[in-house]
């Protein structure tokens, strides 16, 4: 499956889990948890517990930062956005997610994703992440995904970007290109190793080192 066939699923999944699922996160000032729809407005902290899927497309204001547990699904917008979706301080905390998927934000505090809960999982039948045409202060891990496909594409970090050990299912996977990193690019373990794939995406320019499987990409 390529990277094109993954955002139609995301498009047609997206739209009847929009319709289908009861649970909502509203606007308020103290912690929020988000199992459904992701309603526009500002959160102190937002949780997306295990199992759950949140979507939204914003604009959202985040002030204490995005946890996402074992099973979840979190999407904020998607390729096919017009503007921004909004500003999460505190930065992105993933562990063992089915599917993180955010575009065109600001993150300040940065991206920590590690582990996943394998590639096939509801709402779109198959998990992948993607980190797209985001603006991230205090750089970007991703470690010991497992899902079905994973693009980190047209990125402006503030910090070192350490992708490793990703695992995936789709040989297209793993497509880490197009991104500004103020910072080092750090790849290692990932398979299939690290490409531009059909994302028709260019060479990562980075201020600091690029090493590992990104060395030339």
């Amino acid at each position: 499956m390529t990277r094109r066939i993954g955002i139609a699923l995301l498009a047609m999944f997206g739209l009847a889990l929009l319709i289908a699922l009861p649970g909502s996160a509203a606007a308020t000032p103290g912690p929020a948890t988000c199992n459904g729809m992701l309603a526009p407005g500002t959160y102190n902290k937002l949780l997306v517990p295990e199992g759950a899927i949140c979507i939204g497309d914003g604009p959202v204001t985040v002030k204490g930062g995005v946890v996402i547990e074992q099973g979840a699904t979190f999407v904020l917008g998607s390729e096919e956005t017009s503007g921004g979706t909004g500003t999460i301080s505190g930065g992105v905390h993933a562990t063992n997610p089915a599917s993180v998927q955010i575009h065109f934000a600001t993150i300040n505090g940065g991206i920590d994703v590690q582990g996943g809960s394998g590639p096939f999982g509801p709402p779109f039948d198959v998990t992948f992440n993607a980190i797209e045409d985001n603006h991230i202060n205090g750089g970007a891990t991703v470690e010991g995904y497992d899902g079905f496909w994973f693009g980190f594409i047209r990125n402006d970090v503030n910090g070192a970007v350490n992708l490793n050990d990703n695992g995936l299912t789709d040989p297209d996977a793993n497509e880490y290109v197009t991104n500004t990193i103020h910072g080092s690019l750090n790849c290692a373990g990932n398979s299939p190793a690290p490409q531009i794939g059909d994302s028709e995406g260019s060479p990562n320019q980075v201020t600091g080192a690029k090493t590992g499987q990104c060395a030339g990409l």
